[in-house]
């Protein structure tokens, strides 16, 4: 996976926007976070229960990282290289359904 590939499967989500701050690019969907590039060939994915950070870093620790500081905000980081496209899809659409607006994800369903 890429920066370009990952920005186009999270800009690929209905209504989600880019922007930047704190040194990184962010995705919102309806004004919260589901994901970050953090630079350096690194994703972030946001709203990750911590016991699947812990199995995930713990089962593939060149994929997926996370200190204290991320795993108690519920945050997973992602080395692009191995991370495979179809489990970023799978992660930034599990959280866009927790995010998003109930008409958005009607339509995006429909």
């Amino acid at each position: 996976m890429t920066e370009a590939g990952f920005r186009a499967l999270c800009l690929g989500l209905p209504e989600v926007v880019e922007g930047f701050n704190m040194g990184s690019t962010f995705f919102k969907a309806n004004g919260k976070d589901l994901a970050r590039l953090l630079g350096g060939e690194r994703a972030m994915f946001t709203g990750v229960p911590v016991e699947e950070v812990e199995m995930l870093v713990e089962a593939e620790p060149a994929t997926f990282w996370a200190d204290s500081h991320y795993k108690n905000a519920r945050c997973l980081v992602a080395h692009l290289g191995p991370l495979a496209p179809d489990v970023a899809r799978s992660f930034l659409e599990r959280r866009f359904r927790e995010i998003a607006k109930k008409s958005v994800l009607k339509a995006w369903d429909g």
